[in-house]
């Protein structure tokens, strides 16, 4: 074979393969630009974070900003990691209620005012009762979490048009899963309505109003709790008396914020025999919305049929 011949192989194996990686590159491009960008959503728990995933399904990245169980949302404070992402975001899922003050501070210093905003506790239209306080963990109330989904799937649309019809389906079949914890609390009512029960937070307190049973425990125990406060001796001793004078059926407990006062609290029922009820605020590991209610509601059927 003599020299030119060569060199004329070679450049032609050079410009082949220069077409097939530009080819190559052509295809992919055009793949990058078929594929539509999801949508960004940022939820200030991985709660609200949950329920956004299920809606928005493969078509959103929901950043979670609470997902730590031992993280406190009330005294959150911001990293730049979720400033970036709420900076970004074009859906937020705040709880409201000044539970996560947090979620507006950052959105405000991120300069994001596009951001279609979805607030739980707005959308649910609770407010205080009368000379009480406004009850904010409107997540175990499954009425709202209907009305947020629906919420959630009006903002992702009107930042997708093009995939409203599945978030629209991804909606209905959540919501479709909600009903039987309903049910299940309306067995629990039809069983039990009227009996008493105790708590250490407020946060249990829809799903325990929804079964029918009425709260027994000095507000100022309970607010106390919640607030990170002391409570009184002459409050303390009332709350221990639910339990001894066997005034509740049952204590839902919540295991987030547990302290000396709440401990005497679970001491006292475990010492008369009555059931604990552990809950939590955000998401247990491995556990999504759905089957975490599930948990919560057949743990109280449970506790209140001993």
């Amino acid at each position: 074979m003599s020299l030119s011949t060569s060199r004329r192989l070679a450049l032609l194996t050079s410009a082949s393969l220069a077409l097939l990686a530009g080819c190559g590159s052509s295809s992919d491009s055009a793949d990058a630009k078929s594929a539509p960008a999801r949508v960004a959503v940022v939820a200030s728990t991985n709660v609200w974070g949950d329920i956004a995933r299920r809606v928005g399904g493969d078509r959103v990245d929901v950043t979670s900003v609470i997902s730590d169980p031992d993280q406190d949302p009330h005294s959150y404070e911001a990293d730049p990691r979720n400033q970036l992402a709420l900076s970004e975001a074009k859906v937020v899922v705040e709880n409201g209620g000044g539970y996560d003050d947090f979620v507006g501070r950052m959105l405000k210093s991120g300069h994001n005012d596009s951001a279609e905003v979805v607030d739980a506790v707005e959308v649910s239209g609770k407010t205080a009762p009368k000379g009480g306080e406004l009850n904010e963990h409107v997540w175990y109330d499954f009425p709202t979490v209907a009305k947020v989904a629906d919420r959630i799937t009006a903002a992702l649309t009107k930042a997708d048009p093009a995939d409203a019809g599945v978030f629209e389906r991804n909606a209905a079949a959540f919501k479709a899963k909600l009903a039987p914890l309903e049910a299940k609390e309306a067995r629990i009512k039809k069983a039990h309505g009227g009996e008493g029960v105790a708590i250490t937070e407020p946060v249990p307190l829809y799903m325990t109003e929804a079964s029918g049973l009425v709260n027994r425990t000095p507000a100022q125990f309970s607010e106390a709790i919640e607030e990170g406060d002391d409570v009184s001796p002459r409050v303390l001793q009332q709350s221990l008396a639910l339990f001894s004078g066997k005034k509740v059926k049952v204590l839902v407990y919540n295991e987030q914020t547990s302290g000396p006062q709440t401990e005497k609290a679970e001491a006292a029922a475990e010492a008369a025999g009555i059931p604990v009820v552990p809950v939590t605020e955000t998401l247990p590991k491995g556990k999504d919305y759905l089957g975490w209610m599930t948990d919560n509601v057949d743990a109280l059927a449970s506790a209140l049929a001993k």
